[in-house]
């Protein structure tokens, strides 16, 4: 019902949008667009993947700098190959969430409070690594964030993708209803034989990976890695989740709901700079 009634209010804004303005409907304005939803999608699935059970980050954003950076320092410093650097940087999201969840499972810390501190230590290092300025990246690495394949962006059927098969985890496989389980209700879990801690620690891992998998996409869409990517990422990363029916307390998570969510959010920002 929820899902029905998003796919409604996206269909109304494309047509009120459609109507208002002659170049909606190009192929240009159709390109950027569904590559903003894309990176929109990405960065709520960063978050959904801790609000499904019961937890939040609030360093999505700082994964995603110091993803930049590693990925930066591989590629401009280092001289890696691009395949190489991107790895290094997907481990270094995946690293950073691996943190945050043993921190919170074997401290029994609250999500919030590690999180905060997390995020000031990311971006401390961020700022000490790279000292505030990008780095560059080679031309060939810009293809998957700049090109597409008939007029639909590579980054879009990329997520389009990772949707269908979270998805799909949370649907049908034994990890993905833990993960849901673990949301709803974490003691009953526990006693139904849920390894409650695990599925937390997997959840931030996730989140970390998908935070550095948005960077290293948007480094590509804008051919250097800088620095400062994710600092604009928290408030999305709840917005467009919570937009998509992801539940705050947990439990409750719906990929296709994420991302309608990131075409509502996306439709109105791009409404209001239209007006303006």
């Amino acid at each position: 019902g929820r899902t029905l009634g998003l796919i409604i209010s996206t269909v109304v804004l494309f047509a009120i949008l459609a109507l208002r303005s002659q170049s909606f409907l190009s192929g240009y304005t159709m390109f950027v667009i569904s590559r903003q939803m894309a990176f929109y999608a990405l960065i709520a699935l960063s978050q959904a993947f801790c609000l499904v059970v019961g937890q939040m980050s609030l360093a999505v954003g700082a994964i995603g700098s110091i993803a930049t950076v590693v990925l930066g320092v591989g590629l401009d410093t280092w001289g890696l190959p691009a395949g190489l650097a991107v790895v290094l940087a997907l481990g270094a999201g995946v690293l950073a969430g691996w943190l945050n969840g043993l921190i919170i499972t074997r401290l029994r810390i609250d999500s919030f409070i590690v999180t905060l501190s997390m995020m000031f230590i990311f971006m401390g290092l961020r700022s000490g690594i790279s000292g505030g300025s990008p780095y560059k990246v080679p031309e060939s690495f810009s293809v998957i964030g700049q090109k597409s394949l008939w007029g639909v962006p590579y980054v879009f059927i990329l997520t389009v993708l990772l949707l269908g098969f979270i998805g799909f985890m949370y649907r049908s496989t034994v990890f993905g209803r833990r993960m849901l389980a673990t949301g709803g209700n974490a003691a009953a879990a526990r006693l139904s034989g849920i390894h409650t801690d695990r599925m937390v620690v997997s959840a931030h891992i996730l989140s970390g990976a998908f935070a550095a998998l948005a960077a290293v996409l948007w480094a590509s869409k804008l051919g250097s890695a800088a620095p400062e990517t994710g600092d604009d990422w928290l408030i999305v990363s709840f917005a467009v989740a919570i937009i998509g029916g992801t539940g705050l307390s947990g439990g409750v998570v719906s990929a296709l709901g994420i991302f309608m969510g990131s075409s509502i959010f996306m439709l109105i920002k791009h409404g209001l700079v239209e007006v303006k």
